[in-house]
């Protein structure tokens, strides 16, 4: 057995990091369904640990404290996202979206739930294929995931974060068609006003400043080290919240005092540090899955995550597409919410811009989804989620 400390076992999940990213741009499909660079590169090297330890030739120990770091810089991150100025300024259609949106992740979690007596698996197992994984991604399964662990449920972060994988591939390919189906069905296209057509990307380039930069680092870590002392409060009235809460937490007074015009904050920068943050902390997650944990769990994922898929699409289609106004708008919006509903935002981004290619520019859909998407859902979503967890324990 081979033992890594923290920084070899970082610069081992760097270097598949490198590796994912070379063979994302090197074979299109991954690109094409906007599957991130670490989870190639660590999926490889979890495989390739698999094959290892079933053949007997030995296998690796790891030392996951900077995983846990890289991890709490990209939740607090998210923190300095939630602006109630642009909540605010984005109206009814962002609060209506921001609800349809929660409700799904809390269906996902009934469906979980229900199905786990059925499959015979632990309800709180079971409970990592929904919106843990669907509606949260990579990067709220590699944060709650932990934290079922540790309350005895062996298995639960390979759980999540495998069906994190399958949900991005899943929602990328339910998308588009679905939106497809909606605009041809209605003649939503030939009813859509031409009025305001606009680009499906922005070509403007953000510059970033070495001193930004470092007021960067110092905002988040500034919110990390408060936030110990928040989550620490939090864990004291009994409910179970995640390390990362706190930090949050802070993030956002910080962000919104910010915005009060006191001081400014760099986000262009506060973002940056965000992302780099989330591939280092995923690259590390993914490398150092368990595969072997899923050995017993084969027929049973089968199911649940079969079943994420069929209430996602259904949710889509007859709710989120009639609460948004049963027109084109809606119908582009749908796109998005199946990408990032069962896998990730840049997964519903990248739905839409394929359906407006064929069809026409949606400026509502593009303003609202990656706002919903790369803002505020994270915070509903966790809530909910936690919500179960305490339920569940």
């Amino acid at each position: 057995m081979i033992q890594l400390d923290m920084l070899q076992t970082m610069g081992l999940a760097v270097l598949f990091l490198l590796v994912g990213r070379w063979i994302r741009e090197k074979i299109s499909f991954f690109s094409k369904y906007c599957i991130p660079a670490p989870v190639i590169g660590g999926l490889i090297f979890a495989i390739f640990h698999l094959t290892l330890r079933q053949s007997g030739l030995g296998g690796f120990e790891f030392e996951e404290t900077l995983k846990n770091f890289f991890m709490t810089i990209f939740f607090t991150s998210i923190g300095f996202n939630a602006s109630f100025q642009t909540l605010k300024k984005g109206g009814l259609i962002v609060v209506k979206f921001l609800l349809v949106a929660t409700l799904l992740a809390v269906f996902q979690n009934i469906v979980a739930v229900i199905l786990a007596p059925v499959v015979k698996v632990p309800p709180l197992l079971a409970l990592m294929t929904g919106s843990t994984a669907m509606t949260g991604g990579h990067g709220t399964s590699g944060g709650i995931a932990p934290h079922v662990e540790a309350l005895g449920i062996v298995g639960a972060e390979t759980v999540a974060l495998a069906s994190a994988t399958f949900g991005l591939l899943a929602g990328s390919m339910m998308g588009g068609p679905l939106a497809n189906r909606l605009i041809t069905r209605f003649s939503l296209f030939d009813k859509k006003d031409s009025s305001n057509q606009g680009n499906i990307l922005s070509d403007t380039v953000k510059v970033l400043k070495e001193e930004h930069l470092l007021s960067a680092f110092v905002h988040i870590l500034i919110a990390m080290g408060l936030g110990v002392y928040v989550s620490g409060w939090i864990s004291k009235t009994g409910l179970h919240f995640p390390g990362y809460i706190g930090a949050m937490l802070v993030a956002v007074v910080m962000r919104n005092i910010s915005d009060a015009g006191l001081y400014k904050s760099p986000m262009n920068e506060i973002s940056t540090a965000g992302n780099i943050g989330l591939n280092l902390f995923l690259a590390e997650a993914l490398m150092t899955m368990k595969l072997w944990q899923l050995a017993d769990l084969a027929i049973p994922m089968v199911v649940l995550l079969a079943a994420q898929c069929v209430i996602t699409y259904l949710f889509v289609r007859f709710v989120t597409y009639y609460f948004m106004g049963h027109n084109y708008d809606s119908a582009v919006i749908c796109a998005g919410h199946c990408g990032f509903g069962m896998g990730a935002t840049a997964n519903g981004m990248a739905n839409m811009v394929s359906v407006c290619e064929k069809f026409s520019y949606s400026e509502q859909a593009f303003f609202v989804l990656p706002l919903v998407g790369a803002l505020f859902i994270d915070f509903t979503n966790v809530a909910q989620i936690e919500a179960f967890i305490n339920f569940l324990k």
